[in-house]
């Protein structure tokens, strides 16, 4: 499966993390079974309780959300740049916001295991998990590990060369 990345989908690679309530269980304990799925870099991990499911999904959604602001407004300053040849004006307002998201994105997600993740969302992908058939849950959300590298490459790209041609027009308009 290529979302596994280089390993292999055994079970030792795919964390359950159930919605059992008795007396030693709580949501703290849920978190911290996600917490150590996350640890292990499990290829896929599927969170049962939805409280957390629902948490854990809306994070990884915030984190995306940033990336792609980052990456259509720095590449909305750059070609408005070549558009209004003559202003500065709307170039530096959209390379301003894609160099705060892509500064968030990295202070917030830099070290957060989370970003490697993503939500799975298409059933074709979730009924070749061999792992789903034992779900007792009728919602849960599957958590895939997926190569983060391009895409933080590609904001961090994207929103430093908005910036350099930024200044650059900026240093052309002065002198």
């Amino acid at each position: 499966m290529d979302a596994a990345g280089d390993r292999s989908l055994h079970s030792t690679n795919v964390a359950v993390i159930r919605e059992v309530y008795d007396s030693e269980y709580s949501q703290h304990n849920f978190s911290m079974e996600l917490e150590k799925a996350l640890d292990r870099k499990c290829c896929v991990i599927v969170i049962e309780p939805s409280q957390l499911g629902d948490e854990t999904a809306r994070w990884i959604s915030f984190g995306n959300c940033l990336h792609k602001t980052a990456v259509i407004s720095g590449f909305t300053s750059i070609v408005s740049g070549f558009i209004w040849n003559n202003s500065l004006t709307p170039q530096a307002h959209f390379s301003i916001f894609s160099l705060l998201c892509t500064g968030l994105y990295t202070a917030s997600w830099q070290f957060d295991h989370c970003v490697k993740y993503q939500v799975e969302r298409d059933p074709r992908k979730l009924v070749r998990l061999p792992i789903l058939g034992a779900i007792t849950s009728q919602s849960p959300v599957v958590l895939v590990r997926k190569d983060d590298t391009y895409r933080k490459v590609l904001h961090c790209t994207i929103s430093l060369s908005a910036a350099a041609f930024c200044v650059y027009k900026f240093y052309r308009e002065v002198n």
